[in-house]
């Protein structure tokens, strides 16, 4: 099993090297986000071994988070432009697996934290990120947090990213509202989930959450609906939010 998992690490290490090297950037950016080139015998700083639980098939899950085909219908780039421009900002990536989104915007932010409820997926973005150039081992922090608690300190973030996330939540209302006290103001949420209609990729239909039923949620616990989009990505919708000014805050939000 952990030679299996060193596997997989590998080849997102090298799914990285090979996103820095984007034609559009410049030759000193093209140094990318690793301290070298991943090899299956490199075997310092790697503490692989953690996230060998055994609860459930968690390989199956990283070859799933990381299948080369989620690139085509996940739209990465194009999902990451949608904050805009990231320089200064502090971005919180929940639900964050493997690390897809948050290791492909570190560089670009000034804090990026990768957030799940599994401690499996939390040791494995830490077997990521030892091989990160310092610059950028910096910037990046995983954090385990609980199914009902995203563990953001009040105004923490900038903008918040919830992909392929949202229906997986319980309460949805008080956990925005969490989401909310721990944006900054005008702070951005954004939701890109999956389509309720008989998809090839996704969950069951009973973890699918319809775009009305979203927004109805998120005007509820206190932002404001800046856009929503169901056409840009084939099996998934893209609400963009934004936190409600202070003085519009509902009742019942939790206290700072």
């Amino acid at each position: 099993m952990k030679h299996n998992y060193l596997f997989f690490a590998c080849s997102i290490l090298i799914t990285l090297f090979c996103a820095c090297r984007d034609t559009t950037q410049s030759d000193s950016e093209r140094s990318g986000l690793l301290t070298q080139s991943p090899s299956t015998s490199d075997n310092a700083n790697q503490p692989l071994d953690l996230i060998d639980s055994g609860q459930g098939n968690f390989e199956a899950l990283v070859e799933d988070y990381e299948s080369k085909d989620r690139v085509i219908w996940q739209k990465p780039d194009i999902v990451i432009s949608l904050l805009g421009d990231l320089e200064g900002k502090t971005i919180a990536d929940i639900g964050a697996g493997t690390g897809y989104f948050a290791f492909r915007i570190v560089s670009s932010a000034k804090k990026v934290i990768g957030i799940d409820i599994d401690p499996r997926f939390v040791s494995f973005m830490d077997s990521i990120k030892v091989h990160l150039v310092p610059e950028f081992r910096d910037r990046f922090e995983s954090r385990l947090a609980k199914p009902n608690d995203p563990y953001l300190a009040p105004e923490e973030t900038d903008a918040i990213m919830l992909v392929n996330t949202y229906g997986y939540i319980d309460e949805r209302v008080d956990y925005l509202k969490k989401l909310w006290t721990g944006l900054k103001p005008n702070g951005q949420l954004l939701i890109i989930d999956f389509k309720k209609n008989n998809l090839p990729v996704g969950p069951s239909v009973e973890f699918k959450v319809s775009t009305t039923q979203a927004q109805k949620e998120l005007t509820e616990a206190g932002f404001d609906i800046d856009q929503v989009d169901r056409t840009t990505l084939d099996y998934q919708y893209i609400i963009l939010a934004k936190k409600r000014e202070p003085s519009s805050k509902p009742a019942g939000f939790p206290e700072k």
